[in-house]
């Protein structure tokens, strides 16, 4: 029993270390900016993911006005040749044709100006999911170091996760400052 008394007097002169409490705090705070890093770079990825699929549903209606526009051609040529035969109709369906043709080739520039947007914000995106994703990382191995400061009781392992958790936070923040 008397070896018991000294184990636990031990345990308890360990646990009235000074650097318990404030590296324990440090950890708690570098968690949660964890937490929160992760959420963004999370989202910051979905953003990516649904900028690609709305810029390749624009270069698929792109794609479509572009064949909608060879048709309308092809159909414009047909009807320059028929039009000698009935100049009136001629003139007329000649008319509707050079209308579509203007119309798909209006549209063919709005749509890829519109792809090209999404692909800009998609880039944007991606960029910042990046600097999430290295905030997050830096921070991980900041709350590492610190949890070392636990084992060894040595101030240079806080310091040093507080520096590199500070960076990742650094980095993190930066994401939205990106245009």
């Amino acid at each position: 029993m008397h070896e018991a008394v000294e184990l636990h007097e031990g345990h308890r002169e360990q646990g009235d270390h000074p650097l318990i409490l404030p590296v324990s705090i440090t950890i708690s705070i570098m968690a949660v900016l964890v937490a929160g890093v992760t959420l963004l770079g999370h989202r910051a990825h979905t953003e990516e993911l649904l900028r690609q699929s709305q810029a390749s549903d624009r270069w698929a209606q792109f794609q479509a006005k572009s064949v909608r526009l060879h048709e309308t051609q092809g159909f414009s040529d047909v009807v320059n040749i028929v039009a000698s035969l009935d100049k009136e109709k001629g003139e007329a369906l000649r008319e509707k044709y050079s209308k579509q043709v203007e119309h798909y080739e209006s549209d063919k520039e709005d749509v890829s100006k519109e792809a090209k947007d999404l692909e800009v914000d998609r880039d944007l995106a991606g960029r910042r999911a990046d600097r999430f994703d290295g905030g997050e990382a830096l921070l991980e191995i900041g709350l590492v170091i610190c949890s070392i400061t636990l084992l060894t009781k040595r101030k240079g392992f806080w310091f040093g996760g507080m520096s590199i958790g500070a960076l990742g936070v650094v980095l993190a923040v930066t994401g939205f400052f990106l245009h």
